[in-house]
């Protein structure tokens, strides 16, 4: 199958989901990226919680 033509789901954008999508869209494939939360990044977008103000007090 043509690079060009093959379509590619990604399930889930948490901070890997987004970068496989990356890599397959900049190696020429069709890529479809779907999340089931309203927001994307995963825990990753949660991280504000923990750290609200960039320090982590070690």
């Amino acid at each position: 199958m043509d690079n060009q033509t093959a379509k590619i789901l990604v399930v889930g954008a948490g901070i890997c989901g987004i970068r496989a999508a990356l890599d397959l869209a900049d190696m020429g494939y069709n890529v479809c990226l779907i999340e089931k939360s309203p927001v994307i990044g995963g825990i990753l977008s949660q991280l504000y919680h923990q750290f609200p103000n960039n320090h982590c007090g070690m």
